[in-house]
């Protein structure tokens, strides 16, 4: 994973819970999750998957993302939904470990310029988001190193793999 994404913004509002991201009703009848990608964000928009899989996407929302549940398949469905990063004014706690956990990246920044479709690029490192429709910075604090190592790594357990444990 390189530190600078581009991608079209898919918008959501505020307190998007875990049952909105993958369904109750899909996470018990599979472990697929390729196949559970294509009901990612369905209950707000039903076209997401095919709307974002093709080039990928920024799932771009508002405060307290990913609320709810403490299973790991929602970050885990956004991830095969081709979705390169969720975008929001601020996250439940759970998900966004899970998130980084599992290798999908997250940027805690102020959303609200952000409209569907503009065009954004997202440097991790520098911890910027440039919105190439509009024309304006949105800065947010970059991921502490240990994250940042996680994500490169693809995650928790390709990290641990990789080095035979946890390492800095």
């Amino acid at each position: 994973m390189g530190d600078t994404m581009t991608a079209k913004a898919f918008v959501f509002g505020d307190d998007i819970n875990t049952d909105y991201i993958i369904s109750g009703k899909y996470k018990f009848k599979s472990n697929d999750m390729v196949e559970m990608a294509h009901h990612a964000m369905e209950e707000l928009d039903p076209n997401y998957f095919e709307r974002v899989s093709p080039q990928g996407g920024f799932l771009v929302a508002g405060s307290n993302f990913g609320m709810g549940s403490s299973r790991e398949q929602a970050p885990l469905v956004l991830i095969h939904s081709n979705t390169k990063a969720v975008l929001a004014k601020s996250f439940a706690r759970i998900f966004y470990r899970n998130a980084i956990n599992t290798g999908l990246p997250v940027v805690e920044c102020d959303t609200s310029l952000i409209d569907e479709g503009d065009v954004l690029t997202v440097d991790l490192e520098a911890g910027l988001v440039h919105d190439e429709t509009k024309g304006i910075d949105i800065p947010f604090p970059p991921l502490p190193p240990v994250m940042a190592k996680l994500l490169a790594d693809g995650g928790l357990a390709p990290h641990i793999r990789k080095n035979g444990g946890f390492a800095l």
